[in-house]
This record gives C-alpha cells, structure tokens and sequence, in this order.
C-alpha cells in the first residue's frame, strides 16, 4: 500500500475512536448514520466499509442486521474492529482486510452499497480519489449505492475560530494554505493539526463521481453550521435538543450557500 507515513503514524497515535463517541464527534457519527439510514438498501445486504476505520460504523451496521465487511489501511484499527466484533457475538463484522481503497480485494458486482467513510480525506491527488471511487464501483452491484464522505476546504478556518488554534502562527500557515489549494499538510507535532489529507469544495465532489463512472444523486452536509457549537456534548446529553438539532441540521443539508460551513460532506452516488 502506498500509504504515506505520516497519515499511518497520526492514526497510530491518535484515538479515532474515541473522538467518534464524545463532543463534536457524536454530531458527525449521529449524522452519518441517520443519512445512511436513509439511503442504504435493506438489512440483509452486503456492505463494503472501505477505510471503516475502528469499526464505528461497522458494527452499528451488523448490529442492524447487515453483512458488513471492512477493510482499512492501519492494521491496529483493523484489530480493535475485529475486537470489537467479537464483543457482539450476535452481530459480528463479516470480514476484516488491511488494504487499500485503491484496490480493494473484492469480486466485481459483489456488494449492494459501499462506503469510503475516509479514504477520500487523505487522497491528495484528484487521479487517486477518483481510482477509489472507481474502485467502489467496480465491486458494486448495479443499482448499488455508493457513499463517500469528504472534509470541507473550510474545516481548518471552522476548526481554528472554534478553538482559537489560528492563534498558534503554525496553524495559521496550515489554514491559509488549505483555503488556497486544498492540500493539508501538518510540519508540526500537534496531533490537534491532523495530517496529511485534502480537503474538497463541495461542488467539486460531483465531477469526481461523475469522473469515476458513478451517478451523483446528493451532497449533504453532515454537522452543517452546528460544527461550530461548542456545547455539543449537553446538547447530545438532552433527547429533545438532539431531536431538535438534528431536524435543524437536515433542513438545510443540501443549501448550496450552507454546504461549505459544514466540516464534513456526505456524497451518495449509484451504479447505472
């Protein structure tokens, strides 16, 4: 796998699992499910979870009564996920693979839905995003769903005011060069700075579909403008302002003028 470095050793280190289930996180993976809900076919389907990470998603999938099988490229998330899966006997994960979203080893038509839940994050370059998505529909059915999620080029400006990080000059660099071009780099030690990774405008997701042979049927934003919120964590504490929130959040996930001001970006796609 031609997975540089530094993005293996930032996710070595850091707690993606953790960050999924306190604060923001509970936004972004609340949002992610409640969309794919909408747009998954039937339990009982097969669910290709490339770049599934620790499992999150993976497992809620299984628990629901899909066959899920994940493949990422960090062999410790690929072992916590397979943990646990066996801490939920009655669900289990279907399959583990350390691999690559650029070349996933799977039959071609082989699953009803698939999901690239990160490996568009830290394809820097278009050719490489657009194999994955290439990939994804290779081993698609038709009719098949395909979703993706992306990180808006505006996260490191929404990331920075949250937490005042631009006031660091090293995150200022970072941020004004990811609003130009992009590309996010971190020169720093500071696991809050991420890694490697490219962060899309949300009009640019449909040609990189379109490009891979896919239908594109929607972009959403995930958090939308609550990315910004600092009290995410008593706001998801309390059922009826999550409600709330959410409802708020899926009025206005495909306004063009708000899509940008979301951290991150849902894009669904079908095979024809």
């Amino acid at each position: 796998m031609d997975i540089p470095p530094e993005i293996l050793a930032h996710y070595t280190t850091f707690d993606e699992d953790a960050r999924l289930r306190s604060g923001g996180g509970l936004l972004e993976r609340d949002r992610t499910r409640n969309i794919l809900s909408r747009f998954l076919p039937p339990a009982r389907a097969t669910v290709l979870d490339v770049g599934g990470g620790t499992g999150v998603h993976a497992l809620w999938l299984a628990r629901r009564g899909y066959e899920v099988h994940l493949v990422d490229p960090v062999p410790s998330h690929v072992d916590q996920a397979r943990e646990a899966s066996d801490a939920q006997p009655d669900h289990p994960i279907a399959g583990f693979v350390v691999g690559d979203a650029r070349d996933v080893p799977f039959e071609n038509a082989s699953c009803d839905a698939v999901l690239l839940l990160g490996p568009l994050y830290h394809l820097v370059e278009q050719d490489d995003r657009v194999a994955a998505l290439r990939e994804a529909r290779r081993v698609a059915r038709t009719g098949a769903v395909v979703v993706a999620a992306a990180i808006s080029r505006f996260a490191s400006l929404l990331d920075g005011m949250d937490r005042e990080l631009y006031m660091d000059p090293a995150f200022h660099r970072i941020m004004i060069e990811d609003l130009h071009t992009g590309r996010h780099t971190n020169p720093t030690a500071d696991l809050r700075y991420f890694t490697t990774a490219y962060f899309h405008r949300p009009e640019d997701l449909p040609d990189e579909f379109e490009a891979a042979g896919l239908h594109h049927k929607a972009t959403l934003a995930v958090e939308g403008p609550a990315c910004l919120l600092g009290d995410i964590g008593q706001r998801w504490a309390d059922p009826h302002r999550r409600e709330l929130l959410l409802e708020a959040i899926r009025g206005i996930e495909t306004e063009p003028a708000l899509l940008g001001a979301s951290a991150h970006l849902l894009t669904i796609g079908t095979v024809s």
